[in-house]
């Protein structure tokens, strides 16, 4: 994970943008870095290949879940 731009409160949708983490079942925006080139699509156009999980390389647990909204 680069960047976190914000965490969602799910009750009154407010941005809190001085969040540094996300906890567990948390929303928020975040942007990644990746080693190697994603192959994905948005997922608004394919939800198949358009969402993905984290999963911890150490313990191969799942530490999150997400959707592709863009591409920088």
């Amino acid at each position: 994970v680069k960047d976190l731009q914000y965490r969602l409160d799910v009750n009154t949708l407010h941005r809190d943008e001085s969040a540094d983490a996300l906890g567990l079942n948390e929303v928020g925006r975040i942007r990644l870095r990746a080693t190697l080139p994603l192959f994905m699509d948005s997922y608004r156009r394919n939800r198949t290949t358009g969402g993905f999980i984290l999963i911890d390389e150490a313990t191969n647990r799942t530490v999150g879940a997400g959707m592709m909204t863009g591409v920088d």
